[in-house]
């Protein structure tokens, strides 16, 4: 059944991946240092990596690049989250102008620690600015200490909710009617308006249950965190019954984000010499495909991967060795 209040979603769905495509997307370096996974050459690189890694990505076709988001780290979890988190939408703006093809992913924003309208009226200007290649990734936020400089950490799932809603409005409307609780609002309008129409997509980022209903009652795509490939197939199931349940079983474009990864062989710039973690899935362009192709096969349509390197020079022979190598087999 379809939910009961259609008040409580927003008015449309908007997809991005073209029908029976498996497309890649990448998290830039340098912009977000958590030391959960950030390599040693990024503590000392700065905007010319950056800018280098995603003109890697966009001449190799990679479908989108994405920026994290984090507005003031606790000093509490400063060791190990580290404090280096760039700007969302200051550095997607900078990258609209240093790319010309790849998207632009917010990865994640955390929605509800901005009005809706001021998040709004970046993003739509944004979308504007890179002309029509804006996805606006959204979550809830995790730490609590940060997310009290702006809001109620308790309440933060119930205000996500009312902030996609209202953003969604926002893209969608020049004078959108927010109903609030926290957020009411009518007759303002918002511009520049976006270049897609009916807006940009909005991919719900999270693999809790929460962020499952979130994505399935108010997302277009979903962008799990810290899903592992056996707990893929049942979450992916549980978004489709939600799915069902809450709009009528509208499609959606499904993410994950893969193991690191190293080309190596013939033909590819890997150091075969190198001793690499186990985790991290080496091995030549057919190897790679095959490994994708499989998380494609649970129901992805859309793949975050990462690559283990040791300079920005090493990680764009990769980016652009992935795009030239393992991209065209993956809808094969």
């Amino acid at each position: 059944m379809a939910v009961a209040d259609e008040g409580l979603v927003p008015d449309d769905v908007v997809l991005v991946v073209p029908e029976g495509r498996v497309v890649v997307g990448m998290q830039l370096p340098v912009q977000s240092q958590s030391t959960i996974y950030v390599a040693e050459w990024e503590k000392s690189a700065g905007p010319d990596e950056i800018a280098a890694v995603a003109r890697a990505a966009d001449d190799a076709g990679f479908f989108y690049v994405g920026v994290c988001d984090h507005t003031a780290i606790p000093r509490s979890h400063a060791e190990a989250m580290g404090t280096v988190w760039y700007d969302t939408t200051a550095t997607l703006g900078w990258l609209a102008g240093l790319t010309t093809r790849t998207r632009l992913l917010s990865h994640v924003l955390v929605l509800a620690q901005r009005h809706p309208l001021r998040a709004a009226k970046e993003l739509a200007t944004l979308d504007r600015l890179s002309a029509g290649r804006l996805i606006v990734g959204v979550g809830a936020g995790h730490v609590e200490a940060e997310y009290e400089l702006f809001g109620d950490f308790a309440a933060r799932g119930r205000d996500t909710d009312e902030a996609i809603v209202a953003v969604s409005r926002a893209l969608t409307d020049e004078f959108p009617v927010l109903d609030g609780p926290r957020w009411p609002a009518a007759d303002f309008g918002v511009a520049p308006r976006p270049v897609q129409t009916p807006r940009p997509p909005i991919w719900v980022g999270g693999s809790t249950p929460a962020a499952l209903r979130r994505t399935a009652k108010l997302g277009d795509g979903w962008l799990p965190q810290g899903t592992r490939r056996r707990d893929l197939p049942g979450q992916i199931a549980e978004i489709r019954r939600l799915r069902e349940a809450y709009r009528g079983g509208a499609p959606l474009d499904i993410g994950t984000i893969a193991e690191p990864i190293y080309l190596v062989g013939p033909g590819s710039p890997g150091d075969p010499g190198w001793e690499l973690p186990r985790f991290v899935l080496r091995g030549g362009p057919d190897e790679v495909a095959a490994s994708l192709r499989e998380l494609a096969a649970m129901g992805v349509n859309h793949l975050q991967v990462r690559f283990l390197c040791r300079s920005a020079a090493e990680l764009c022979d990769q980016v652009a060795a992935f795009g030239s190598a393992v991209g065209p087999l993956l809808d094969g």
